[in-house]
């Protein structure tokens, strides 16, 4: 692989990374300040979240599951009181 080709795909990835972290970092605000949602709403923000990074990511359900979703899952728990 041409160095050229090697270095536009680590871009590619770091902005695929960027954006996913900026999902995530919007998700978990509107859960955490929207006083109207509700917790069936709330977690249809984390579904469609997870839709979106395995759109981004294929094959990364499992890497979501470990590192996002005890995340989201004490922030419902926290502002639900539901598991």
């Amino acid at each position: 692989m041409a160095n050229d080709d090697r270095a536009a795909k680590i871009e590619h990835e770091d902005k695929m990374i960027r954006r996913l972290r900026f999902l995530v970092e919007l998700t978990f605000a509107t859960i955490a300040q929207d006083n109207a949602l509700t917790l069936d709403q709330a977690w249809e923000h984390v579904i469609a979240l997870k839709g979106a990074a395995v759109a981004m990511f294929p094959g990364k359900e499992e890497t979501f599951d470990l590192i996002y979703m005890p995340r989201f899952s004490r922030l419902l728990a926290e502002r639900f009181g539901a598991n």
